[in-house]
């Protein structure tokens, strides 16, 4: 849609907390359309298709374990620990002020087999899908049989026979890249002009191809839909309106109600968890909260969060006008250290199935990134790009709200999950060049 000032001046009317989004300000923002699980209409995606997407991960278990040696200590199955941040509950209460009282963990998604990052869940899955539907049809495997054949030379010579295209700013794309080429597709990943430049020289490394994209992740996935959709044996992974990607983040919610129980966290009316999800074009974070709502339903509260710079999937929800309309309509540059999280447009797919699920979404900017990497590290030796530490401060956003009285909970009783969203790969010097940024923003703040 074409968004012109007076549009804008009748949002800001009508949604007072937009003057505060528009001027870069960070905010917090309750969603008045999250549903009661009892009276969400039927959506795009279901249970049953979250338990298939979980037997299909348990198919290629085998092969995944066999291909990557960091796989295999799991016997092939993609999942991350669930760590007790308690030094790190210390020191943002110490910092911030705040006083978090319930237990606060970390769902150490930078840690994830094969990509380094919650990307593994949706890049990966929506590949293996693909690579199975190819398969079967062609007749080289029944799902009866063993996955460990896709290692065959005979598989990689098939797959070998047609492309994958994903537009991305950078994780995704590792995903995309590194199981495609792995599996013998030819990988093509468009990426963003503010991806860094390690994750391309990997990518190269891995085997994919990488076209290098003027502009921000609109750009790069417009142009990879465009050249891939132009090939008759091409597929695109397309992060704006995918339901595998959706799916294959939605069965972290088996794995996490496990952990759950195995550490004896109670999860119910009475023990309400909240949950802390960076946010990009909200595909992996609409996936992760479809699925914990299917799984907890209401005792589960999601909260997205955003770069004051890219709050794409905030204005499209605050406006209702969700994917019609960009950050960059409303003046906004789309500017951002965390590069996973620099997206103008939101998903079309995630965010009408988020609309009626999330419970609302906060924003903070570049230099709070940073600082929380230092404080992580610091407390609990755990390091992760600066994106991934976006969810630190949720605990604090929403207790400093009126949201726990609107619901009628005792923040006592919360159990807090803040999902760490990648790292693992991330090269030595740049971390350390993170973590001396962050060291910087935290003692000119001591000046004053």
């Amino acid at each position: 849609m074409q968004v012109n000032q007076q549009q804008i001046n009748n949002w800001k009317q009508q949604y007072p907390l937009l003057e505060d989004v528009l001027s870069l300000r960070p905010v917090f923002w309750q969603n008045p359309k999250q549903t009661s699980m009892d009276n969400v209409p039927p959506m795009a995606v279901s249970l049953e298709d979250m338990e298939q997407a979980e037997l299909l991960w348990q198919r290629f278990a085998p092969f995944l374990a066999k291909e990557f040696e960091d796989a295999e200590p799991s016997d092939g199955i993609i999942e991350s620990p669930l760590r007790e941040i308690t030094e790190m509950k210390k020191a943002l209460n110490a910092h911030y002020h705040t006083n978090i009282q319930g237990n606060l963990y970390l769902k150490c998604d930078n840690e994830l087999p094969i990509a380094g990052s919650i990307k593994a869940r949706g890049g990966v899955y929506e590949v293996l899908y693909l690579a199975e539907q190819l398969a079967i049809k062609a007749g080289l495997i029944s799902k009866e049989e063993n996955y460990e054949m896709f290692s065959k030379p005979a598989f990689r010579q098939f797959f070998s026979n047609y492309s994958i295209g994903v537009g991305s700013t950078g994780n995704l794309g590792l995903s995309i890249g590194i199981i495609g080429a792995r599996l013998g597709f030819q990988t093509s990943v468009y990426m963003s002009s503010d991806a860094k430049q390690w994750k391309k020289d990997l990518l190269r490394q891995k085997g994919a191809i990488v076209y290098e994209c003027e502009g921000d992740f609109s750009k790069a996935i417009t142009l990879g839909r465009e050249r891939t959709q132009a090939d008759p044996n091409a597929y695109f992974v397309d992060d704006e309106k995918s339901k595998q990607l959706f799916l294959g983040y939605s069965v972290a919610a088996f794995r996490l109600k496990q952990q759950l129980e195995e550490k004896q966290v109670a999860v119910d009316a009475d023990h309400p968890l909240f949950v802390y999800l960076p946010c990009g074009v909200g595909g992996a974070p609409g996936g992760i909260t479809f699925g914990l709502k299917q799984v907890f339903g209401d005792a589960v509260h999601c909260f997205f969060v955003e770069p004051t710079h890219s709050p794409a999937v905030l204005i499209g929800l605050l406006t209702g006008e969700k994917e019609k309309v960009s950050v960059q309509d409303f003046g906004i540059d789309n500017r951002t250290e965390a590069d996973g999280l620099a997206v103008g447009r939101p998903s079309s797919f995630a965010s009408s199935i988020s609309e009626k699920l999330v419970s609302g979404v906060y924003t903070l900017e570049d230099g709070e990134l940073f600082k929380l990497l230092v404080m992580l590290s610091d407390s609990e030796g755990i390091s992760v790009e600066p994106s991934a530490t976006a969810g630190l401060k949720g605990p604090g956003e929403v207790l400093g709200s009126d949201y726990i009285a609107n619901h009628g909970l005792n923040e006592e009783m919360i159990t807090h999950i803040v999902w760490a969203t990648g790292g693992n790969l991330v090269p030595r010097e740049d971390m350390e060049r993170f973590y001396a940024k962050g060291m910087e923003i935290l003692n000119d703040q001591l000046k004053y």
